[in-house]
């Protein structure tokens, strides 16, 4: 038995199916979970001992590489003047102006420790600002666990939604209205039937929970339009997408700017922040100026910021964006060219430092077009990618990244080993 057996056995007699999230688990890939003991740069390593080129990137805060030295000094320094007080600190403010700074849609900033905690709280502060109970998601875009978020399309092109998970009520289920994603009609259809009920809009600008997929072009154009007219919020989720494909975000990339935005991973640079900002007319309504109430004891914990901010300060360097995009394409330009070399029908599509690969003849542009894909091939290609060192993301439907550290070795291996998996897949 291998170590990473070993320990897989031990974690699920004390953790539920072994891990802490449940993507961890390989579920959707089959075959034992890699419990990694450390990273440098582009590479990871188990606790077998093997090295692994990684793409995963801790699902997108890594984007400068793992344990970057001056990431590792901010966090030693600001740690040995303690790990967290329950009070303000100076450090706070600095990432909150450095985030207005960056993002011209925010104009106030509240810091809290996840991804989740900002878009359950940007959902409760539209309500609270606009008065009404209604929010728009899309099919295929993942949001965090909070219960108006996890839900899944009914039966119809218009439906309110379905729980997607035991736990959550029917009746908080039904608060959710769920459209596919590109899909302007079916949102216009649904601020029609709810006429002045509908509080918000959140949307992934760029959706990485069900792999990678675009917005197509006047979607999110389409849907700053119609949260005018309507006098509906507009969230944009870029906790996967802030400062991984553009230095401004999505909204920085196309132009489009939502009234408020969730932000995490990359401003954290791997240890847990979150973030929710916007137009200080909304950001006002929240505790204690208003009456939404929101609150964290960890929030704007000092060593994690101290993280966020040496990794933003690494992303300033002139051309670092360019590059990293310049490097991701490569990678996927060479996925692409080897799986067409072998005869499979396998795609890829990249935005930043975010890629998608899908096994179909086309990217995606919705989520039942990645559902189309080809997911047992896909379980194929990882496991003899993950053999051949590669780590990608243990599910078809997940995003990529590519960081800084990545350099030609790393991605000239990687098409290597792409080769090689696809010539044993024909």
């Amino acid at each position: 038995m291998t170590r990473n057996e070993e320990l897989f056995a031990r974690a699920q007699r004390t953790i539920p199916a072994g891990v802490n999230s449940p993507v961890r688990a390989f579920r959707s890939v089959g075959g034992t979970p890699r419990f990694l003991v450390r990273g440098e740069g582009p590479y990871v390593w188990d606790a077998d001992g093997r090295r692994y080129i990684d793409y995963v990137g801790s699902w997108g805060p890594a984007i400068v590489g793992h344990a970057h030295p001056a990431v590792v000094r901010a966090v030693q320094e600001r740690a040995v003047h303690g790990l967290s007080f329950g009070a303000p600190t100076e450090i706070e403010i600095e990432l909150a102006e450095l985030l207005v700074r960056r993002l011209p849609s925010l104009e106030m900033v509240r810091l809290v420790s996840s991804g989740t905690e900002a878009t359950m709280t940007a959902l409760r502060l539209a309500r609270g600002h606009t008065g009404r109970g209604k929010i728009v998601k899309f099919e295929g875009c993942y949001h965090g666990h909070g219960d108006s978020l996890l839900v899944k399309a009914g039966s119809g092109a218009l439906t309110f939604g379905q729980p997607s998970s035991a736990g959550v009520p029917a009746a908080i289920a039904g608060e959710t209205i769920v459209v596919p994603y590109n899909d302007l009609a079916a949102v216009e259809a649904a601020f029609a039937a709810e006429r002045d009920g509908i509080a918000g809009v959140i949307v992934e600008p760029i959706a990485g929970n069900m792999n990678m997929v675009r917005p197509q072009p006047g979607f999110l154009e389409g849907l700053r339009a119609l949260c005018d007219r309507h006098g509906a919020v507009l969230i944009f989720d870029e906790v996967m997408t802030g400062f991984r494909v553009h230095p401004q975000g999505v909204q920085g990339m196309t132009g489009v700017t939502p009234d408020l935005t969730t932000l995490g991973k990359v401003i954290g640079g791997g240890m847990p922040v979150g973030a929710f900002g916007g137009k200080r007319a909304i950001m006002e309504k929240i505790a204690p100026l208003g009456p939404v109430y929101q609150a964290g004891t960890l929030s704007g914990n000092p060593v994690a910021v101290a993280a966020g901010l040496a990794t933003l300060a690494l992303t300033e360097a002139p051309g670092f964006y360019d590059r990293l995009a310049a490097k991701t394409k490569a990678m996927t330009d060479g996925l692409a060219a080897e799986a067409k070399r072998a005869g499979i029908e396998c795609c890829a599509d990249a935005v930043g430092g975010m890629f998608g690969l899908y096994f179909a003849p086309r990217v995606p542009r919705s989520y039942a077009e990645i559902m189309a894909c080809d997911k047992e091939r896909f379980n194929r290609f990882f496991h003899l990618m993950l053999d051949a060192g590669i780590y990608l993301a243990p599910s078809a439907y997940e995003a990529g990244f590519v960081s800084a550290a990545h350099g030609d070795a790393e991605i000239a291996a990687t098409t290597a080993a792409a080769a090689a998996a696809f010539a044993a897949l024909r």
